[in-house]
């Protein structure tokens, strides 16, 4: 800073005072402020006003740069939406495959630029459909899928070379991955242009969503194996999307899900780096995905500190030489867990807010959330609206004809840095417990994310926060609202007929072969994606590949932290 901006800096914090110990008072004398505490959701004291006093220490440089350029904090890409606008990807799944593909088919008709699957939970937890576990659950929260049979339906006529997938799929990221890459095998599309996304994020199992398989090491055992495969075989796959959004839903605050998202980062480079991966062959194709929430500016900070963060981490801890090594590229959904069962129409206005959020922010792709989500599946009708919202965003708002309209803002700039100080110091934190499996062990996680989902839950029941027709606002209602979609059972019926008569027609003894094959690799701790997709391609079904790993890995049991 100059001496010149010193004494204009100077006479500004004195006019600032004098407004302070005079206009203030006063105002306020006849217009006392809302007896709110003013704080976001991450507990950051917002000021009355922000001024280039907050921001004296900030160097345009190396805090913000240009887009396209370290360390990121105004966008990855140095156009950004004047060049592309962001992938419009709703996430889509349920029932049968058939029916999922011709919901598919229909997004793709209205505008939508990416394919996202929902799975249902026996799916997500590796069981088939016909598994005593999975009875009442086939099909009901997302698409059920046993075998590559389901997967043929699920793309039937929707060509993998012209489409991009992201596949919300963990414990059996590797089994849902192994099918696509057969399929593409089956288009005759080569592997090297499959382009999409496995979730794969399994850490974030242990502390947030909770639907695990393995423990923890073998776990990021098999997270390595897909990124290492991807990286040698499918060089446009992201092979993990690095995933906040499930910390966000299960109640941490946005702090907290920017941090504990980028230590679930960190522990994934430092094993692929122990596995002898070069860091700048596979960081370029990590992703990330976020949630987001209700509050528009700490959201939109939340966006640019993740960037600006991880850039640092990967130059200065993991030592990366490519730009791209440093990029955070992310998908945003916006958050399921704020929409409200009571006046669900009120959910199409939150999610146009924190898709704005998102794309004020930065994001390279986007989920807007349906208003009826809250009372069940999305109904067609109710998704193309969410679609909607992206679209009227990008063609009617003027809000992408620029690159970071909000850079420069003292508030969002002062917020932006506030962000990243927090999430330092627990990145710091879980550092001196030792890392990523110590800070699972001792509940470090679990104890933080639970302790503010119950200050953020207090809040509303104290009406310490409002909630506009739930705690506030409220109307008389109908008892049902709206259509709901709902899924008649006659889906897991027919869902497990298919099963057991390809158990019956598939050749089962090379099917032995290979699991046994599998069995021997894993045994072994070996990359067992080419074993998994043999199997597979022997119509193998999702349970049976999960159970030769189980054989082999065992199972997670959660300890119960007191």
């Amino acid at each position: 800073m100059t001496i010149q901006e010193e004494k204009k800096l100077e006479e500004l914090m004195k006019r600032q005072e004098q407004w302070e110990k005079t206009t203030i008072p006063n105002w306020l004398k006849n217009h006392p402020e809302r007896k709110n505490k003013f704080l976001n959701i991450s507990e950051i004291s917002i000021r009355r006003l922000y001024t280039p006093k907050e921001t004296k220490e900030l160097d345009y440089i190396n805090d913000l740069g240009y887009p396209g350029e370290y360390p990121f904090t105004r966008g990855v890409h140095a156009t950004m939406y004047r060049g592309r606008l962001w992938t419009m990807r709703q996430f889509s799944g349920f029932g049968t495959a058939t029916q999922t593909n011709k919901r598919f088919k229909y997004l793709l008709k209205e505008g939508e630029t990416g394919l996202s699957i929902a799975f249902d939970y026996p799916t997500i937890m590796g069981y088939d459909s016909d598994h005593p576990m999975s009875q009442g659950e086939v099909g009901r929260c997302g698409v059920a899928v046993a075998s590559l049979k389901d997967f043929e339906a699920l793309f039937d006529g929707i060509p993998l070379d012209k489409v991009s997938t992201s596949m919300t799929i963990n414990g059996p990221a590797a089994m849902l991955l192994a099918m696509y890459v057969a399929i593409g095998d089956k288009q005759n599309v080569k592997r090297t242009i499959l382009r999409g996304t496995t979730q794969n994020d399994l850490l974030k199992e242990f502390f947030a969503q909770k639907l695990c398989i393995f423990p923890p090491k073998p776990s990021v055992k098999l997270v390595v194996d897909i990124v290492e495969y991807c990286t040698k075989n499918l060089p446009k796959w992201n092979p993990i999307s690095i995933s906040g959004y499930h910390i966000r839903e299960a109640g941490s605050n946005a702090v907290q899900e920017l941090a504990f998202t980028l230590y679930d980062g960190i522990a994934y480079v430092e094993a692929a780096m122990k596995r002898g991966l070069n860091v700048d062959d596979f960081a370029p194709r990590l992703s990330f995905f976020f949630a987001s929430h209700n509050d528009l500016f700490e959201e939109i900070a939340k966006f640019r500190a993740a960037r600006r963060l991880w850039a640092k981490l990967m130059k200065n801890r993991f030592h990366a030489q490519k730009q791209r090594s440093m990029w955070m590229r992310m998908h945003v959904q916006t958050s399921g867990c704020t929409l409200t069962a009571n006046q669900p129409v009120n959910n199409i206005i939150r999610v146009t807010l924190q898709s704005l959020a998102a794309i004020l922010g930065g994001t390279q792709s986007l989920h807007t959330n349906s208003h009826d989500e809250a009372l069940c599946l999305p109904s067609e009708e109710a998704v193309r609206i969410a679609l909607r919202i992206q679209q009227i965003i990008a063609h009617e708002s003027g809000v992408p004809n620029t690159i970071d309209p909000v850079g420069g803002s003292y508030y969002v700039e002062t917020l932006t840095n506030q962000m990243e100080e927090k999430a330092m110091e627990y990145i710091e934190k879980i550092d001196g417990m030792g890392g990523v499996y110590e800070a699972i062990e001792k509940g470090f996680f679990q104890k933080e994310i639970a302790d503010s989902a119950y200050k953020y839950q207090r809040e509303i029941d104290s009406n310490d926060r409002t909630l506009v027709g739930v705690n506030e606002y409220a109307i008389e209602e109908p008892e049902c609202p709206i259509d709901l979609l709902r899924i008649d059972p006659i889906v897991e019926e027919e869902q497990i007929g298919r099963l057991q008569k390809l158990r019956r027609e598939r050749n089962n003894e090379i099917v032995k072969q290979a699991l046994s094959k599998l069995h021997d690799e894993a045994a072994k701790n070996k990359n067992l994606m080419p074993a998994i997709i043999k199997a597979v391609k022997a119509y193998a079904t999702l349970g049976e590949i999960t159970d030769v790993l189980r054989n082999v890995y065992g199972e997670y049991k959660e300890l119960i932290i007191v």
